[in-house]
């Protein structure tokens, strides 16, 4: 068997730091996902199962407010149609809300 130049080896070499790059990259990716999977799945328990307290009101009004400038397609919207509507006491509150921001725009 003969033996490999350096210039060779090298070139395996590298090809073997690619291969593992791109193997840290999509472990890397996959961490990512999982994390916004769990803080997704606890926020949306908190809203299901505490939507009385004052945390998740104010939760569900913070997401009413930011979700809309977040989601630029219309596919992503319609898959928080359930949190984009406001409910019951909280049109009162975002109603209020929506005038102290106006306000806020016509003082600027």
């Amino acid at each position: 068997m003969a033996r490999r130049t350096i210039g060779e080896r090298l070139a395996r070499l590298e090809a073997q730091k690619k291969t593992l790059q791109m193997r840290l990259g999509k472990q890397e990716r996959a961490i990512d996902t999982r994390r916004k999977i769990l803080i997704g799945a606890l926020v949306l328990h908190r809203l299901a199962h505490e939507g009385g307290a004052p945390f998740a009101r104010e939760l569900a009004a913070w997401l009413r407010r930011e979700l809309p400038k977040f989601l630029l397609r219309d596919a992503d919207r319609s898959l928080f149609n359930d949190l984009l509507t406001p409910q019951g006491d909280d049109r009162a509150a975002s109603d209020g809300a929506d005038d102290a921001d106006a306000h806020r725009e016509a003082n600027r």
